[in-house]
């Protein structure tokens, strides 16, 4: 009896010291490569919403063989790219890591500033990032120097503690079409390369090499992109095989120059103005980019030997698509299933070249997307879009004049989705700051689509947040890049303007459909299931982190995803 007791008690002892212990890292060795995949503005219902027509290898692979979390979220409040990206990289709340969005305003030198700028660290390509077609991007106009480095990250990556833990013998790799896709996942430890439309090419700066690498002088002298010239853009199947098979020209899509609302979209010669962009609406974008990474992962010599190496690989087209044609479209839908081939090509090259088996891979994506308002109100459901301008200058700003002075001074500029008021002035006129940004918060309020504003003070005086929305512009807040004022949209609206070119899509709210993405882990052991449970992206880089056995990101905050160890 004694001896039956004690076998229990030891039996019991062991299951919690079981449920106790931390998660177990790879085993030496068996890890080569980590592949991160970010899928740029791939919200999380889109990668299972064609599911019945993905081919073999691709998202099917991942989302059959891996561990799937179907209900992960940013938990920041402005969902745009380097935000996201940067979350992923880093484990980290924007207001940690520092990248609190694609562009801000810089108060000491008194101007909008890009986010990975930096003037110190010029393209190794003279004119690359002078592109005039750049409609579809406009933030990188705001760049006033070719330069390009992460230095505005404020803490580390996942790829900077796998540096920091082999010795620096870790291969570290970031390609994207987008300098930011590539730059913030490569960390200040690895190395990036990005697409450049003035020159069609990948490039990088001297942050990262004195000269280019011979293959990369090869890789650019074969032209690749010119093989897509005089060419289109076409369906892969029957448009009777599509969901939005009869809906290919809706009035909500916006008619690029040249590329047209309709298939095919042909991209013209490559000589034409707006050719190098035209790839970048398409899935040929992510095309190129694989065969770069292909070239490079060869080149490199990645996962050849038992010191793991790092690739991330930031997938554009699909960001670019929706914001022209929305991603309830049939150029939306007909990228996805494209982008599920360019995927599967690569997994199989990497499967040839490392092995599955010995691969990590992580797929995420830096935001979602809302619906197109046209599309949402063809439903009968509300969506609109604000007015920056009203934003800007509120209706009723004059009204403060005789409380604070010349009003219209105080705000000093409006980026979305943040106000800058004129700090200097209201010090000058002895104002309070807090009344200020109360009053002025009051007007843009009353702006049609304007959800709530929230000013910088309450958030720096520690008031807690009442509701998920202010918690994630808290999240948000860098006491010094973030502006005074935060406006969170109402939901289902956006401003639609991008520097004088009407999109059809644009994210960078707080609501689910901007914070939703999926994330995936495969490949490695990692066992197949589908988590349901609410998770949020601040998770992926520490699990990464816990996997391979370095230290978590140094601003990391996020908690670990036990279920990919199981």
């Amino acid at each position: 009896m004694r001896a039956t007791r004690i076998a229990t008690l030891s039996s019991v002892l062991a299951l919690v010291l079981a449920a106790a212990a931390p998660p177990v890292a790879a085993q030496p060795g068996r890890i080569r490569l980590i592949l991160q995949i970010t899928v740029d503005q791939l919200r999380g219902d889109l990668p299972t919403r064609y599911f019945d027509r993905l081919g073999e290898g691709g998202l099917r692979y991942l989302l059959e063989s891996g561990t799937v979390y179907s209900d992960a979220h940013h938990a920041h409040a402005n969902n745009e790219t380097i935000v996201g990206h940067t979350t992923l990289a880093t484990g980290a709340h924007p207001a940690d890591h520092g990248l609190i969005s694609n562009v801000w305003f810089d108060r000491e030198r008194g101007k909008l500033v890009y986010n990975v700028e930096d003037a110190g660290f010029p393209l190794l390509t003279t004119g690359a990032d002078v592109d005039d077609a750049t409609e579809i991007d406009p933030t990188q106009r705001v760049a006033t120097s070719e330069g390009r480095s992460p230095n505005n990250i404020l803490t580390s990556t996942f790829s900077d503690e796998l540096a920091a833990h082999t010795n620096g013998k870790a291969k570290i790799f970031g390609v994207s079409v987008k300098d930011r896709g590539a730059i913030s996942m490569a960390g200040h430890a690895g190395k990036a390369f990005w697409f450049s439309k003035a020159k069609g090419e990948f490039v990088t700066s001297s942050y990262y090499y004195e000269r280019y690498p011979d293959w990369v002088v090869t890789w650019n002298q074969k032209a690749v992109p010119r093989a897509y010239a005089n060419t289109s853009w076409t369906l892969l199947a029957d448009p009777a095989r599509y969901l939005f098979g009869e809906d290919d020209d809706q009035p909500w899509e916006t008619d690029f120059p040249g590329f047209g609302r309709v298939f095919p979209h042909p991209y013209g010669g490559a000589e034409g103005r707006y050719f190098t962009t035209l790839l970048t609406l398409s899935p040929a974008g992510d095309e190129i980019t694989v065969d770069f990474a292909k070239t490079l992962l060869v080149a490199e010599g990645l996962g050849k030997d038992d010191i793991p190496d790092y690739l991330a690989v930031s997938f554009s087209s699909t960001d670019y698509v929706g914001h022209i044609f929305g991603p309830s479209s049939l150029e939306t839908e007909d990228n996805l299933l494209r982008l599920d081939r360019t995927l599967a090509d690569l997994l199989s090259f990497v499967d040839a070249e490392v092995g599955l088996g010995r691969t990590l891979i992580v797929l995420a994506a830096d935001h979602g997307a809302p619906e197109v308002p046209g599309y949402l109100q063809s439903l009968g459901l509300d969506g609109g879009h604000v007015d920056p301008a009203q934003v800007a200058a509120p209706p009723g700003l004059d009204a403060l004049e005789e409380r604070f002075g010349s009003s219209a001074d105080l705000i000093e500029s409006y980026f979305p989705p943040y106000v800058f008021l004129d700090r200097d002035l209201i010090r000058q006129r002895e104002l309070s700051a807090a009344e200020v940004e109360g009053a002025i918060a009051a007007l843009i309020e009353g702006v049609p689509g304007v959800h709530s504003v929230i000013a910088s003070h309450e958030l720096i005086e520690g008031h807690p947040p009442s509701t998920r929305p202010r918690e994630q512009v808290f999240n948000n807040h860098h006491p010094i890049r973030s502006g005074d004022l935060y406006v969170v949209v109402d939901r289902n609206w956006f401003i639609a303007d991008f520097d004088g070119l009407s999109v059809a899509s644009n994210h960078g709210s707080p609501w689910s459909y901007d914070s939703w993405v999926p994330i995936v882990f495969a490949g490695a052991g990692v066992p197949a299931q589908t988590i349901k449970r609410r998770v949020q992206t601040v998770a992926v880089a520490p699990t990464l982190a816990a996997l391979v056995g370095t230290k978590p990101p140094n601003g990391s905050s996020g908690e670990l995803l036990n279920e990919v160890f199981e």
